[in-house]
């Protein structure tokens, strides 16, 4: 009997301490040609393991409340333990009342150069550079748990992006591409988190929140209402493209939303959309193709 209430509190309590992530890490190595080199299978399984028991937070998540995510880590070419890589990151959320998964943040990191030896201990200092290996790798987890929250609550994601920037900060010293201060035009981690923090940018940050909580979220119980304010929302990016014509932040917006956009407002509950097919097509030039396909 006592093994029986020792499995009950054992997975009660798994349960109510789970980590904050649910990541499907990959490496891919194909462009090498030496993928089936034993280096890269042990990095795959240590560093899922480094992001999916990590405490990031000082937060309890039930296991439902993890975060669906994946890391798709591409390695170029190696030599000994330097690896030149891309790392493309993903993240989604749960619409309420819904089956369906809505994609939140996509972001092709073409700048992720690292070293690694197989089996060397994997440790996150939230204060001070260890590698740049790690440094990548927490500078996106808290980038997908600022973006989370902030499309629960307006603001939400504060203190996870202020966690994104410290890690910028100290790992800028290391002279690392992607760390260096953001120039007019670059699409890096840097010029994502100071983006993200600045006040030029505010209004990225309140269509995460309207656009998912009080648009998405409400779709299952009045489909037109929802679809409406998910189209109010977005004309809130006229403002960044006002001061900031084709901002990297917006264009990583759409690159997450693009085709649940054009889906959202190809069907169901007609809804007067056609300032916002043109607005669409003014500040995210880039997909006019299917902004094009909307019907209305």
């Amino acid at each position: 009997m006592s093994k029986f209430y020792t499995l009950i509190l054992f997975l009660f309590f798994g349960d109510l301490f789970a980590q904050e992530l649910n990541c499907n890490l990959v490496v891919n190595a194909e462009q090498t040609g030496n993928e089936n080199v034993q280096v890269f299978k042990t990095l795959e399984n240590q560093l899922s393991e480094f992001i999916n028991t990590t405490k990031w937070t000082n937060k309890e998540f039930n296991s439902f409340q993890r975060i669906d995510c994946s890391m798709v880590i591409t390695v170029l070419a190696y030599s000994s333990d330097s690896f030149q890589a891309t790392i493309q990151v993903q993240s989604a959320r749960p619409v309420f009342n819904s089956s369906y998964n809505t994609s939140v943040y996509n972001f092709n990191d073409k700048d992720f150069n690292f070293q690694y030896l197989e089996y060397q201990n994997l440790n996150f200092n939230p204060t001070q550079f260890e590698s740049n290996l790690i440094s990548v790798l927490a500078f996106h987890v808290y980038i997908i748990l600022g973006m989370d929250a902030d499309t629960f609550q307006l603001n939400g994601g504060q203190e996870y992006y202020q966690k994104a920037m410290d890690i910028a900060n100290y790992s800028q010293r290391g002279n690392i591409s992607g760390w260096e201060p953001a120039r007019g035009g670059d699409q890096t981690r840097r010029a994502l988190i100071d983006q993200i923090m600045s006040r030029t940018y505010s209004e990225y940050r309140s269509v995460l929140y309207e656009y998912h909580r009080l648009g998405l979220d409400t779709m299952a119980s009045n489909t037109k209402n929802g679809k409406e304010v998910i189209a109010t929302s977005l004309e809130s990016f006229q403002d960044i493209y006002r001061r900031r014509p084709n901002s990297f932040i917006v264009r990583v917006f759409f690159d997450a939303k693009v085709d649940e956009i054009a889906e959202i407002f190809s069907s169901g509950p007609q809804v007067k959309i056609s300032d916002l097919v043109d607005n669409l097509n003014k500040i995210a030039p880039i997909h006019s193709n299917e902004w094009n396909k909307i019907k209305f």
